[in-house]
């Protein structure tokens, strides 16, 4: 296995203030990243815009909402695999 260049550390903070990604989710999923969202029906799908460093962002119904979220904060979106 190869080392990586960068500390853990220095990992998480690539694209900090600039790359953004686009989480399909759950009303499940939401407590978890969103404590202070209102009670939202469990199952329903949902989309989250996370920072490059994974903390959310907005909290959207689809995900043209979420993209376009990103977009007015000046945010590059990448697709997560």
């Amino acid at each position: 296995m190869t080392q990586s260049p960068f500390t853990p550390e220095q990992f998480a903070k690539l694209g900090a203030g600039q790359v953004a990604y686009v989480r399909e989710m759950t009303g499940d999923d939401v407590k978890r990243l969103f404590p202070q969202a209102p009670e939202v029906e469990p199952g329903l799908k949902l989309f989250a815009l996370l920072s490059a460093e994974g903390a959310p962002i907005v909290l959207a119904d689809s995900r043209d909402t979420a993209i376009a979220s990103a977009w007015e904060n000046e945010l590059q979106t990448v697709s997560v695999h």
